[in-house]
């Protein structure tokens, strides 16, 4: 497969997987704040969908096209510091994906006990990440 189709499906996965990210603590603002069993419900079944359906699948998709970019150039990739900064935060991204499916369950469950203010603050984490990746790779600031 030609570089240039790797990097497309590599950029559409992150566009993906961020929407996922962006959208579900969204929806946990909504869960901490509904009161009635209907909606509850409701927010356990989108959550699941978004985090299973499309969260996780994209996240997979971004890492396989994200190393297969890396590995046509490695020694080039290893060499540069914006790389290395840009990995850190592919790996924050994990974690935050991760602390999402920790919050899922508890709602899952019914055992959240934050509020949504919790959640409205949560949400921005992913955006901060995305800026830094962005001026890592089109910046280079490091070079």
């Amino acid at each position: 497969m030609d570089h240039e189709w790797i990097e497309a499906l590599h950029i559409i996965s992150v566009v993906c997987w961020f929407a996922a990210l962006f959208y579900l603590p969204r929806l946990y603002v909504y869960h901490a704040q509904a009161e009635d069993d209907i909606s509850i419900e409701r927010f356990k079944v989108m959550e699941r969908k978004l985090y299973r359906g499309i969260g996780t699948p994209s996240m997979v998709a971004t890492l396989v096209f994200g190393v297969w970019l890396a590995s046509l150039a490695p020694d080039y990739y290893l060499s540069q510091t914006w790389f290395g900064v840009k990995v850190f935060l592919v790996f924050l991204l994990l974690a935050y994906h991760g602390l999402c499916w920790h919050f899922l369950r508890q709602f899952r469950d019914n055992l959240n006990q934050r509020n949504h203010i919790f959640y409205r603050w949560f949400n921005e984490i992913p955006v901060l990440i995305l800026i830094g990746v962005v001026v890592m790779v089109v910046v280079k600031p490091f070079q």
